[in-house]
């Protein structure tokens, strides 16, 4: 089976491509709406990351937990915000190498904004019989494209309730 390294989806939310770059851009929030991630360890939670923040993220699949060290590669507001995932490890992102990019666009659809997610794995040195093995494993049967084009699915459902909740208030 040919692996595929990039997967996304969309959806339109009924914000201003600001405020919803606004809420994606602040790594700390993302365990919000994330199925896999509790949020990250940030210089500055509660702004909008700049282009070359680094920082740890923390997440969970089922019982297991790991960290990981990202840095920011795109931050134009309200338009793309984009990290790479570029280490990995239990307690701390110990073992480096390229291991994922995660791409947000925003783009205006009349007075509300057309959100699409993007995973693209990084791991293109790996054979492909090992990241099928490995996939398999870490996902519970499933390869990772199949795997992560569940979690954007299910984080876009989670960002849009949300911030639509938020614009009625």
């Amino acid at each position: 089976m040919a692996r595929r390294f990039t997967v996304s989806d969309s959806i339109v939310i009924e914000v201003p491509p600001e405020v919803a770059y606004e809420a994606v851009s602040r790594p700390a929030q993302m365990g919000r709406w994330s199925p896999e991630n509790l949020g990250a360890t940030v210089p500055t939670p509660d702004i909008s990351a700049p282009l070359g923040t680094t920082f740890e993220g923390r997440n969970k699949r089922g019982a297991f937990r790991w960290v990981t060290r990202c840095t920011v590669t795109a931050a134009d507001s309200g338009r793309r915000f984009a990290f790479r995932v570029h280490a990995i490890g239990l307690k701390r992102p110990r073992l480096r190498g390229p291991i994922a990019t995660w791409e947000y666009r925003f783009e205006p659809e009349g007075g509300a904004t057309r959100v699409t997610e993007s995973w693209t794995d990084d791991r293109r040195a790996w054979p492909a019989a090992v990241a099928h093995a490995f996939d398999r494993v870490a996902t519970g049967g499933r390869t990772f494209a199949d795997f992560q084009t569940d979690n954007i699915a299910r984080t876009l459902r989670n960002l849009k309730r949300e911030l639509e909740a938020e614009s009625v208030s």
